[in-house]
Order: structure tokens, then sequence, then C-alpha cells
């Protein structure tokens, strides 16, 4: 007991004495990793599904928008038990710590278990809901039944990195992560060439490393390497503490829920012009996914940073933490930017030879890089909110990107501009996002106390 008081002590002093730069870099870098590595998979299933021509790649950006629902829930329960813990730490409960972590866990297990029953019984009517032409539905089909069988491991491994993550141990949900991308790479060749599954292998391969990431992710809290513990007993019987959870995690929620609609969205609009618009349109989401995952990957370094500093009443290391987070992935997505700009046309003919997708996808990743300039102060601006527990602010601002600015703005250009309006859609949201960021940025700041809480006058 007095072993692991001292290792909580310890992990608390890491916390709110290490200097900010060391810290966030600290805690950042496991996660770049993660995002890195994750996306690369990503990436990898995408080129790989490719070569068996435009439908199966189109089938790839439709199973997508559907990973993205998993990962809305998982995120709902994993970032909003994550904010509250860490702050609890900062407090030094570890006890109502753990208690939030198990509750978000197994309330994670059970809903991907639920979405994997009801994505069964309407298995169909879901690919074409998700955007799918009528070519594009079976491979879809094929693909997302091994998805939805994995559903309930993908959702709570979510929870499990995010737990991690927010007791300042990136590096633990790194070894997870790394292991079910690097079996998930090499598993799609065997699968679908050497065994000859096609599409299904792709399947088959997402959903065996998704269930060993979670065992390895399990196997860290099991093994006593974290300050929470998991256990049915640790569940809240207040629902008061379940919503808690529920509408801490809300902005993650309304971010990746409006992501997969975004995306449905997307695909019905690119339909119109071919399945050849809709692979085009999923290898540069996968494209700018893979550039934005650093910055997404030092955002949540910084978000455990953000949320124990400011349970424990240090604020000035909250400001500290904000401006140089988003500095450093401001730097870092100029140099990003900036040699995929280069190299564009290569980028799009690794995933799929193909001339009309190559010109589509071309000038959309030109317009997304650009405009990816003004997100790094619209998302640390969100993860500052919600680490910190400022419900509304952050769930309000979490829906302007992928919701309120760009449904319209996608809806109004491609009705109007056709295809360049669907291509220019998204650019438009992000540079709307931003400047929407700074306000709700200049007000936290200006509700925060000046002083610390060690410093006020009593």
């Amino acid at each position: 007991m007095n072993t692991c008081r001292k290792q909580t002590l310890s992990q608390y002093e890491k916390m709110t004495q290490m200097p900010i730069p060391a810290l966030i870099i600290q805690l950042g870098i496991p996660t770049v990793i993660s995002m890195l590595v994750t996306n690369l998979y990503n990436m990898a299933d995408t080129a790989f599904v490719g070569q068996l021509g435009n439908s199966a790649s189109g089938a790839v950006g439709i199973v997508f928008g559907f990973m993205a629902i998993l990962q809305a829930v998982g995120f709902m329960f994993g970032q909003g038990a994550g904010s509250i813990l860490s702050r609890k730490l900062g407090m030094k409960d570890a006890e109502s710590a753990s208690r939030f972590a198990s509750t978000g866990f197994f309330l994670a297990f059970f809903g991907g278990a639920l979405i994997e029953m009801i994505g069964f019984i309407f298995l169909n009517p879901l690919v074409m809901l998700l955007g799918s032409t009528r070519t594009i539905a079976p491979f879809a089909e094929q693909y997302i039944s091994f998805i939805l069988a994995a559903a309930p491991f993908v959702v709570s491994s979510f929870v499990l990195n995010n737990i991690l993550r927010y007791e300042g141990k990136a590096s633990l949900g790194m070894i997870g992560l790394l292991a079910g991308a690097i079996l998930n790479i090499c598993g799609d060749p065997v699968f679908m060439f050497v065994f000859d599954m096609g599409i299904a292998g792709a399947g088959l391969s997402t959903a065996v490393s998704q269930v060993i990431s979670f065992c390895i992710l399990l196997s860290m809290f099991l093994r006593g390497k974290t300050e929470c513990r998991l256990s049915l007993r640790r569940i809240t019987h207040d629902f008061r503490e379940i919503l808690d959870i529920m509408e801490t995690g809300l902005p993650s929620m309304l971010r990746q829920g409006l992501n997969s609609f975004a995306t449905v969205l997307l695909n019905a609009q690119a339909a119109v012009y071919g399945d050849a618009a809709i692979a085009a349109m999923s290898i540069v989401s996968r494209i700018v996914m893979f550039v934005f995952s650093i910055v997404i990957g030092i955002g949540q370094g910084f978000q455990p940073v953000s949320g124990f500093n400011y349970g424990a009443g240090k604020y000035s290391r909250v400001r500290k933490a904000f401006r140089f987070t988003f500095l450093l992935a401001e730097g870092m997505l100029i140099v990003m930017v900036m040699a995929v700009m280069l190299c564009s046309d290569d980028l799009i003919q690794i995933f799929r030879d193909d001339a009309v997708v190559i010109k589509i996808g071309t000038r959309a990743l030109h317009l997304q890089c650009i405009s990816l300039l003004f997100l790094p102060f619209c998302m640390v601006t969100e993860m500052l909110l919600q680490s910190t527990g400022q419900k509304f602010s952050a769930s309000l601002l979490s829906s302007l990107r992928s919701g309120v600015f760009f449904i319209p703005a996608l809806l109004f250009l491609a009705r109007y501009r056709g295809l360049s309006g669907i291509q220019e859609a998204q650019p438009a949201a992000f540079v709307f996002s931003c400047f929407a960021a700074v306000f709700f940025a200049a007000w936290f700041f200006k509700q925060v106390p000046k002083q610390d809480a060690a410093e006020q006058p009593h």
C-alpha cells in the first residue's frame, strides 16, 4: 500500500512540477507515435484494398465512417472518464479516479456489444446509410462484418488508452496500440492475398489486431502498472457520476460522431460522380488524417497536463502548457504540410493508380493541406476545455468543425459548384472553426484565476 502511495505521489509531482516543455514532449512522443502508426495502418489498409479496384477502395471509406462511430462512443466514455480522473488524481483522490475509470470502461464494453447486435440485424441498411453505392455495398458488407464482431473490444480499447493517457502514462498505451497496428499491417497481405480472402481478409486482420490490442492494454491494469484499478465492484451506483462522464465526454462524442456523419454525407455527395470520386475523397481523408495525427498526438500529451494541473489549482502551468502545445503543433504541421504538397500526386497514386482518382484527389489534398494550418489552435482549445471540465463550451466548439460549419458548407458548395464544391467544403469548415476557437480560448482564460490556488489569499 505504501509503495502504491509513493508511486501515486511521484506521478503527482511529475505532472505538477516537471518543466512544461519537457513534460508535454515526454507525454506527447508516445501518443504521436501511436497516432502515426495507427494512421499508417489505415493508409496501408487503403493501399492494399485499392488493388482490388475502385469499388473496394470506396468500401474502405464507407467503413471508415462506421469506425468513426465506434470511436465516438469509445471517446465519449474514455475522454469523459479520463478528464475527470486526471483532475481527481490532481486532487490526490485515487479511489474516486478508479471508480470513474471502471465505470467508463464497462459502459463502453456494453455499448460496443449493443452496436454489434444492432449492426448485424440491419447490416445491408447500415452500409447503404453509410453512403454505399450498389457496386460498393457487397465489399462494404464483407469488411464491416468483421469490424462489428470486434466492436466491444474496439470501443473499450479507446477507454483503456485514454485512461492511460490521462494518468500521464501514454507510453503504456502506445505499446498496445503499436502491437495492434503492426499486426494489422502484417495481417492484411496475408489474409487478403495469401489466403485469397480479398476485402474480407482486410476486415479479419483488423478485427484480430483490435482484440489483441485490447488484451495488451487491459493487461496494464491487471498487472498493477496504473494508478487506477478496474473492477465491477468499483462501478458507480450514482447516476449523477455516470451523467458526469457522459457530459464530459460529449465533446468527443460530438466531434467523432459528426466526423462520421460528415463522412457519410461526403460519400453520398461524391457518389453522384461515381466510385472514383468516393475513392479519391477517401484516400485524401486518410492522408490528411495521417498528417494531422501528429498534432492530435501532441494535443493528447497536453490533455493530462491540463487536467492534472487544473485539478491541483496550478493555473499558470495550464496557461504555459496551452501556449507551448499550440506553437509546437503549428510548427510541426507546417513542415508536414510542405512535404505533402510537394509530392501529392505520387502519394495518391500509391493508393490508387487511376487517372480520375488522382486528378480529383490532388486538388482536394492541396486545399485541405493549406486549411490544416488553421486547425492546431482549434484542436488545442477543444482539448483545453474538455480536460478542465468545461462541458458546454467544449461540446459547442466540437460541434462546429464537422457539423455546424461543414455540413451546410458541403450541401451549399456541392449544389452550386459540383465536385469542386465537395473538395472545398472541408477546408472552409477548418478556417471558420479557427476563428470560433479564438473566442472560446479568450473566454476560458478570462475566467481562470490569474494566481495559482496556493498563492491566492484565504
